[in-house]
């Protein structure tokens, strides 16, 4: 199991569970033609998913169609079921830059036949993430710019603050749900202009005071 990068710290915390949050701007939902959702859309990526900034994505040869997803990605630090608000904030302990890489042709695919994202989403290399700066040394306020480039064009440019459910809200959510533990990353979900990328390409993602992430497509 591979652990997290932790900023400023020499603790290790092993990596969980990794789990995402879909349609969480709205106006990234209107642009794939979905409808807003009214409570969080969550699926999983299995954990060899994993890669760090500066790791290389690794397009599948079955898939014509790779999109870029830059996303706020928050560390779990306790077992949590059930939670409230407030111990929902308490149970989150730092934040990352990531990219939730998404094969969009076969999610379309899968989509249509009503079967579930897993192929889409969970190939290797699939989820990129940058050191996690933990919440003592920053305390996020959700109005961080959060933006992404291929190689010099601008694509994707917006605020945490336009999230529909912010991340307390988020891990309250899902603890209703499931347990959450202490190495659980949760992707929450990207803002409008997500697009294709191509072999050779160079993705830099970046939050304001959070991290920034770069890989480069293979």
């Amino acid at each position: 199991m591979k652990d997290l990068i932790l900023k400023n710290s020499n603790e290790k915390i092993q990596l969980n569970n990794i789990i995402c949050v879909g349609r969480n701007y709205a106006a990234h939902a209107e642009e794939l033609g979905n409808k807003v959702p009214k409570f969080p859309l969550i699926f999983l990526k299995p954990t060899s998913a994993l890669i760090y900034s500066g790791d290389n994505v690794i397009m599948p040869e079955y898939s014509n169609e790779l999109h870029h997803e830059i996303e706020l990605v928050i560390l779990i630090g306790t077992t949590i079921k059930n939670a409230g608000l407030t111990e929902a904030e308490n149970a989150i302990i730092g934040y990352a830059a990531g990219l939730d890489m998404t094969l969009r042709d076969l999610q379309s695919k899968l989509k249509e036949k009503g079967h579930p994202w897993t192929l889409a989403k969970g190939f290797d290399t699939s989820a990129v993430v940058s050191d996690f700066v933990l919440k003592n040394d920053y305390l996020l306020n959700n109005t961080e710019a959060i933006s992404l480039k291929v190689n010099d064009e601008l694509r994707q440019n917006s605020n945490l603050s336009l999230m529909l459910f912010k991340p307390a809200e988020i891990v309250k959510y899902i603890s209703s749900k499931m347990t959450l533990s202490k190495g659980d990353i949760i992707f929450t979900g990207t803002p409008e202009g997500v697009g294709k990328v191509e072999k050779g390409n160079e993705l830099f993602g970046a939050i304001e005071n959070v991290g920034k992430v770069f890989t480069q497509i293979k």
